[in-house]
């Protein structure tokens, strides 16, 4: 069984800040599976974009893992392309989460990249 996403986020948050990381959660989703998507802001006009990797990229061993994958190619994106992106999202599923990280270098703390 996966973890609650609200519990997912809270874990997650704490982890960006222990990494001296600036985290909040600027959209709340559905508590239970809302999908997650993760902003990193490099605090230069650029952000890299992370969401839910597609089902076909689950581990047998580990099924409960989140994964996530790069939203965009040829990341960072200027932020006015991620905030159209994250715009679109939206009207598709109202239900997502979006976490917001500040890092200059671009650390994401993320478990599981795929793609």
């Amino acid at each position: 069984m996966r973890l609650k996403s609200s519990i997912w986020v809270s874990a997650y948050i704490r982890r960006c800040m222990i990494e001296g990381a600036y985290a909040v959660v600027r959209r709340r989703g559905a508590e239970e599976a809302g999908a997650i998507f993760v902003k990193v802001d490099r605090l230069d006009g650029t952000s890299d974009l992370f969401g839910p990797a597609p089902q076909t990229e689950f581990d047998d061993a580990q099924p409960t893992d989140r994964a996530f994958m790069a939203s965009l190619r040829d990341q960072p994106k200027p932020n006015d392309e991620i905030e159209t992106y994250l715009g679109r999202q939206i009207k598709f599923d109202p239900d997502i989460w979006i976490v917001e990280v500040e890092d200059r270098n671009g650390r994401n703390f993320l478990e599981r990249i795929v793609g």
